[in-house]
């Protein structure tokens, strides 16, 4: 009786948190889409030189809906391109912590005091990170390229904007499905008011103990916020939860590894130093001076259940199958292509940072004349072709898409 009680309190927090978020969700999706379509390509690249472009970094990373997995290649692309350190160091900062979908998905969970809090953390750590970047004598790290624009980027209209959001969910859909669960095993299974020992500690060492956890974690900015507000329910202190929220999107073992190939040890250590006591600093705040007049009545309220929330929640529900089917598919091709199958290769791929670099260089194989079946993996990260096409064709046809291979020489 106990174990179905438990289940049917699963079911109904998964619904909860799932009407919750997918709204805004969709919406951050949309206006990523907007971005993506109305502003030139290279914007963004274009506004990070001279004087104030740290602060420009920063002010045209944050409402990008990219998590660390995405930002990554973008930043350290930034820095390939001409940017300075402090601007490309800004931008990796504070882009990961937030986005239009974070922004929106923090709103509907813990409240519009809350949600522009975190922006101005997010604007602020990643300001004072890239003054300080530039302050700090440079190494000489030993960088990679990391892939250009490809063809596909330069497209512009309804295509491109349905492409580019439909890349923003294939990149976090595991991390949003796993977020609401995990958020709804806190609500469902975890009783009420445990996590209220760390309001015992006191702001700074909850803050402290919930960052030791997010610093290796990976976490994605909007997934993670349903889990945030669930422990807020369950009692964690809401700027412990802040610093969950911003120390766990900007930095995992991935992260941490990309930036010191990039930018070098003393970027680094800039970069780990302004997350960690930015986040500690401005969570200590929230919890002293605003979380007494921002608690939002949606962390224990009822959950709207109007048909937008329920249209918008079999929407994404039903384009988060598609992705699954879709990778599903891939899994079981890919065990049935090998290198020992004729004309099969097997071409190892670096600069892939999340799951929607699949589908576009799947898509530049396929192009290519004699490719028969191409299917791209992660971990490993590599292409198995089958067809009569050349390697050399095939390499370059990765490139083209943005991405390198790690070809025998």
């Amino acid at each position: 009786m106990a174990a179905s009680q438990g289940g049917n309190r699963m079911t109904d927090s998964i619904v909860n948190t799932f009407l919750e978020l997918a709204p805004w969700f969709l919406v951050g999706m949309l206006i990523s889409g907007a971005l993506h379509v109305l502003l030139p390509r290279d914007f963004i690249k274009r506004q990070l030189r001279g004087r104030f472009g740290v602060a420009k970094a920063v002010a045209l990373g944050v409402p990008l809906p990219l998590c660390s997995c995405g930002v990554i290649p973008a930043g350290i692309g930034l820095k390939r391109e001409g940017a300075g350190n402090g601007p490309s160091l800004g931008f990796l900062i504070s882009t990961p912590q937030t986005g239009v979908d974070s922004i929106l998905v923090s709103a509907s969970f813990l409240g519009w005091p809350f949600a522009l809090f975190k922006v101005v953390a997010a604007v602020a750590t990643g300001l004072i990170g890239g003054w300080i970047s530039d302050r700090v004598p440079d190494t000489d790290p030993q960088e990679r390229d990391l892939g250009t624009a490809s063809a596909e980027d330069e497209e512009r209209g309804f295509k491109a904007f349905v492409t580019h959001s439909n890349d923003l969910l294939a990149s976090i859909w595991r991390w949003l499905v796993f977020g609401v669960l995990v958020s709804a095993a806190i609500n469902a299974f975890l009783p009420d008011g445990t996590l209220s020992v760390f309001a015992e500690l006191g702001p700074f060492a909850a803050g402290l103990a919930v960052l030791v956890v997010s610093l290796p974690l990976y976490v994605c900015a909007t997934a993670s916020v349903p889990i945030a507000a669930a422990m807020v329910a369950n009692g964690l202190p809401v700027g412990a939860a802040l610093v969950f929220l911003m120390a766990g999107p900007a930095t995992n073992v991935a992260t941490i590894g990309a930036i010191y190939r990039g930018f070098g040890a003393r970027q680094l250590a800039v970069y780990l130093g302004v997350l960690i006591v930015g986040s500690l600093g401005f969570g200590v705040l929230f919890d002293l001076g605003i979380n007494p007049i921002g608690e939002s009545s949606h962390v224990h309220g009822e959950p709207h259940r109007g048909w937008w929330e329920i249209g918008s929640a079999i929407l994404l529900a039903g384009l988060i199958f598609r992705l699954a089917l879709a990778d599903a598919s891939r899994f079981f091709r890919a065990r049935n292509l090998s290198h020992d199958a004729a004309g099969a290769l097997e071409i190892p791929i670096v600069d892939m940072s999340c799951d929607g670099c699949i589908g576009k260089i799947e898509k530049a194989l396929l192009a290519v004349d004699g490719v028969v079946t191409a299917v791209v993996t992660r971990n490993p990260d590599r292409a198995v072709v089958q067809g009569d096409a050349a390697m050399d064709q095939l390499d370059q046809a990765i490139c083209d898409a943005g991405y390198h291979t790690e070809l025998p020489a």
